[in-house]
């Protein structure tokens, strides 16, 4: 188990990387709006090509939820990304941003402290739905 100094010099590692869109370090909305930007799509412009909301699109972006598999599909063709890459941040995908500025230690901090705590909300969230399955289960086996 690393240390508190430990982890906060791995996750600016990570965010100094290459790997900007990694599974570890970003989440499916993330990867949406990293590719939207990179296609110089705003989310108007997506949504529409897409045949739908802004507002959905948004809540794709903001992981408030998710596409189904022929809008998913349909994302990936329209953003020029594989559909692993949006699904898991591997495969073909876009890079990360670049920096035009160095960021100072306080930001870099800043930025990894969100990072992990985006990491914990994402994985409170599969095991919140995990625990709805077996919750679900246990009711239907109890009726």
């Amino acid at each position: 188990m690393f240390g508190l100094h430990e982890q906060k010099r791995v996750m600016m590692t990570n965010i100094e990387s290459e790997d900007w869109y990694d599974p570890e370090t970003s989440t499916f909305g993330d990867r949406v709006a990293g590719a939207r930007e990179q296609a110089g799509m705003d989310q108007a412009l997506l949504a529409k090509r897409l045949g739908v909301k802004k507002s959905t699109l948004r809540a794709w972006e903001n992981d408030l939820s998710e596409p189904r598999a022929n809008k998913l599909s349909m994302m990936a063709g329209v953003l020029n990304v594989s559909l692993i890459w949006l699904l898991h941040g591997e495969g073909e995908g876009v890079e990360g941003p670049v920096d035009e500025i160095a960021l100072d230690g306080d930001i870099l901090d800043l930025l990894a402290e969100m990072r992990e705590l985006k990491g914990q909300i994402s994985q409170t969230a599969e095991r919140l739905g995990v625990i709805e399955k077996r919750l679900r289960a246990r009711l239907k086996a109890a009726v």
